[in-house]
C-alpha cells in the first residue's frame, strides 16, 4: 500500500469522527435547549390567568 491510500482512509475515519462529535455536541445543545423551554413554559403556565376565568361555567339567560 502506498502511502496516499493509507492517509487517505485515516482522513475519511478522522471525518467520521469528527462529524460524530459535532453532532453529540449539537444534540447535547439542543436538548439543554428543549429542557430549558419546557422549564419556561410551565412556569408560564403556572403564572398565567385565562382573561375569563368563569368562562364556560355560568351561564347568564334572559327572556
Amino acid at each position: 500500500m502506498d502511502i496516499n491510500s493509507l492517509m487517505s482512509a485515516q482522513l475519511g475515519q478522522l471525518q467520521q469522527t469528527v462529524g460524530i462529535s459535532i453532532m453529540k455536541m449539537s444534540q447535547a445543545s439542543q436538548t439543554a435547549g428543549a429542557a430549558v423551554m419546557l422549564d419556561d413554559f410551565t412556569k408560564a403556565q403556572a403564572t398565567a390567568q385565562a382573561s375569563h376565568p368563569s368562562l364556560g361555567k355560568h351561564l347568564d339567560v334572559s327572556v
